[in-house]
């Protein structure tokens, strides 16, 4: 599950807006800037560092936003916006042929594995998984705000958003592993 430390911030901003958006996009800021500052510190190439660096812009624009305009409507879809972003941010690391997964994959696999097929096509479908998951739930969070669903019903879906794509991810490596290398074809 090392690849939902990512994911903290965002945690973070559903969680702690609760107490007031500017506070999530603090809090979101803060956990966002010290993950990149301790990935920079451990070595970490910054094309491994896409969400991080994708995180750190968002919130910085965010906590700006928040705080010269604590009573934008805005603070009504931070989470629409939130998930909006990563979706965005996971499609166009697609659409450019690096899926962000990669980097998080690489710190766990073997470097020998890096440029097989097998690696590079695990990470291309857990990053459409991602993207899709993030997609949804971004449309799935207008409606519920739209619809004055209420809280439990927003945290809900941003939950979900986040939950089922990373139950995929864990169960999808294995899996894909087992049909694509070369001595699953053979047996």
């Amino acid at each position: 599950m090392n690849y939902l430390r990512g994911f903290i911030p965002w945690i973070a901003l559903a969680v702690v807006s609760t107490l007031g958006w500017q506070w999530g996009a603090l809090a979101g800021l803060v956990l966002g800037g010290a993950m990149l500052v301790r990935a920079r510190k451990a070595g970490m190439a910054a094309d491994a560092l896409i969400l991080e660096c994708s995180t750190v812009a968002f919130f910085t624009a965010l906590t700006i936003w928040a705080f010269a305009r604590p009573d934008s409507m805005l603070k009504d879809y931070i989470g629409a916006l939130a998930l909006s972003w990563l979706a965005v941010t996971a499609w166009t690391t697609l659409a450019v042929g690096r899926p962000f997964t990669t980097g998080v994959a690489r710190r766990q696999a073997p470097p020998e594995v890096w440029d097989t097929y097998v690696f590079k096509r695990i990470n291309v479908v857990i990053t459409r998984a991602w993207s899709t998951a993030f997609t949804l739930s971004a449309a799935a969070m207008v409606v519920v705000i739209s619809a004055g669903l209420g809280m439990v019903a927003a945290l809900a879906v941003q939950f979900a958003g986040f939950v089922l794509p990373a139950l995929f991810t864990a169960w999808y490596p294995g899996w894909a592993r087992s049909r694509l290398t070369p001595a699953a074809h053979r047996a």
